[in-house]
């Protein structure tokens, strides 16, 4: 998977579309992602005393990884990510759009 935590994504479809976020978790095993503020659904939790009150409470859920893109700091645009070697041996990740380096992968 080439989305990182602490990324920020947009969502391409679903009832988010358009939505931009962080990356606040990523399940690879499920190619799956959880972004800040997107697919919100409500959990009804049981009071656990000592610890938390009961209520209607609403949290992030899971997306799949392939219906969010990544968004270029650079151009500031939801794009593609390629992975290249620099010269000195190291791994990056880089806009297909732009071309800039994303970041170390």
């Amino acid at each position: 998977m080439l989305i990182k935590r602490d990324d920020l994504v947009q969502v391409i479809s679903g009832k988010d579309k358009g939505k931009r976020g962080k990356v606040l978790k990523v399940i690879p095993k499920e190619s799956k992602v959880v972004v800040q503020g997107v697919n919100m659904v409500k959990r009804h939790q049981r009071p656990i005393p000592q610890l938390r009150e009961g209520g209607i409470i609403e949290r992030e859920a899971p997306i799949y990884a392939c219906k969010v893109m990544i968004v270029c700091p650079s151009c500031d645009k939801p794009t593609r990510v390629g992975v290249k070697f620099l010269e000195d041996g190291t791994k990056v990740r880089f806009c297909k759009k732009c071309g800039e380096i994303i970041d170390k992968a």
